[in-house]
């Protein structure tokens, strides 16, 4: 089963304004679709190609890129291993998983220089220190990024291409759907909280309709990552800081506690570590902005940080790691809109998630009340233009902000739009667009 991916039409723009001079490099997390993307695009795109999987392919491949001083001989024992024909500027050949093979990487400048034939790589964990030890990373390498299936991509999975281009007219137009609609809408949106945009995950449910079978795929890709994390760091705290991701939302803490999660980690020696899941793609990091501004990146805070899951559907099933599917009400609350107040984490999860897939980097801001006692908090800051549009996240219908409209008296000069994102219809009240979760993407 094979998905539509946004991410098709970047690739064949690369094709046509490269023209082999680049190779293209899709990174991603593991299972969430690189491979099955760049094959299906070789196959459409080009009259032939190789697929190379260096996670399984046989020595002699592997060891072809030892030493590319004659590229001719490289080229045709690739031909007679893959019994396939390559054509001048008429082929490609698919580096899959190519950190598990550096010096295939490194040799990537070579090839592209060669001009023969373009290049396609794969990958994850790319610049981990044993993935990138002794090679000259290439400069020849265009990047593009996968993420798991956004929520248009999964309506059209589902086989529904009608009702995200409707929905992105009612936001152009600030148009309500009306409660009615907008309950459907945002039962269908839950679904797609609980599934996520995993393909295995996605796949597993068109085919089963089962949620009990759709946890099982995601338990299966969460131990995968797990085995990942503790190569990236055998003291077991990345996996650590991985399952310790819904109870740090949960504390409702200014950032991510590095100690309480990894049993008294301290944060400064974590900070690979924490760089490195950054790179895996598993988890998506979003930084305090110190002085929120269109320039957030130059000032922020890389000790300050909330972590969320890079996709919500794992997000779901890691929140009841320890219990069993038929012991996760999560399933049947969030489908039913009964989420207790501590489950309300789950849409700044995913708000995050389409905020990152809509190309946005990742930050928010605390300040303390007039008190002192508490502190006020932006969920997100979205770059836009020379100035910042907050975003407050509610998992309900509840409209107060305070929050919000502190932001927005302290840094007024600084702000082009005010967003509260909840589960109710679109609506506009003074300055403030209330936007129901799924039109996030819209941002």
């Amino acid at each position: 089963m094979i998905f539509k991916r946004k991410l098709y039409e970047r690739m064949l723009q690369w094709k046509h304004d490269s023209n082999g001079e680049s190779a293209l490099l899709i990174k991603g997390a593991r299972r969430v679709g690189k491979s099955t993307l760049a094959q299906q695009f070789a196959q459409n795109e080009y009259d032939s190609h190789i697929a190379i999987d260096f996670a399984r392919c046989k020595k002699e491949v592997r060891n072809l890129f030892d030493d590319i001083s004659d590229l001719d001989y490289i080229f045709m024992r690739l031909q007679i291993l893959f019994k396939t024909d390559l054509v001048r500027r008429k082929s490609v050949i698919i580096f899959d998983e190519v950190q598990k093979c550096p010096n295939a990487r490194q040799a990537i400048k070579y090839l592209v220089e060669d001009g023969r034939y373009d290049y396609i790589e794969t990958g994850s964990l790319l610049s981990i220190k044993q993935n990138v030890k002794d090679i000259l990373i290439p400069s020849e390498e265009h990047e593009l990024c996968l993420f798991p299936l956004d929520y248009e991509e999964f309506k059209w999975a589902l086989d529904d291409n009608v009702s995200i281009p409707l929905l992105k007219k009612l936001y152009d137009s600030r148009k309500p759907m009306g409660d009615d609609g907008n309950r459907s809408l945002m039962r269908d949106f839950r679904l797609y909280m609980l599934v996520g945009g995993m393909p295995q995950a996605v796949k597993s449910y068109i085919e089963t309709k089962s949620l009990s079978k759709v946890d099982v795929v995601k338990r299966s890709i969460i131990s995968l990552y797990e085995k990942d994390f503790n190569k990236i760091d055998p003291t077991g705290n990345a996996s650590k800081l991985f399952h310790g991701i819904p109870g740090e939302l949960t504390r409702n803490a200014s950032r991510y506690i590095v100690r309480s999660a990894t049993d008294g980690g301290r944060p400064q020696r974590m900070l690979e570590t924490i760089s490195d899941m950054q790179d895996s793609m598993v988890v998506n990091l979003a930084y305090h902005a110190n002085d929120p501004s269109a320039g957030m990146a130059l000032h922020r805070d890389t000790d300050r940080y909330k972590m969320f899951v890079g996709d919500t559907g794992l997000f779901v099933t890691l929140a009841f790691w320890d219990k069993q599917f038929t012991d996760n009400i999560i399933y049947e609350k969030l489908l039913s809109d009964k989420l207790s107040a501590d489950l309300g984490y789950v849409y700044e999860n995913v708000i995050a998630q389409m905020l990152k897939a809509a190309g946005h980097e990742l930050y928010y801001y605390t300040f303390p009340t007039e008190s002192g006692k508490h502190n006020y908090e932006v969920d997100f800051l979205i770059a836009d233009g020379d100035k910042v549009s907050p975003v407050e996240v509610k998992s309900s219908g509840y409209k107060a902000h305070a929050s919000l409209d502190a932001f927005c008296k302290k840094f007024s000069s600084r702000i082009r739009n005010k967003y509260l994102v909840y589960t109710k219809d679109l609506r506009k009240e003074e300055d403030v667009l209330y936007l129901p979760a799924y039109m996030t993407m819209f941002l």
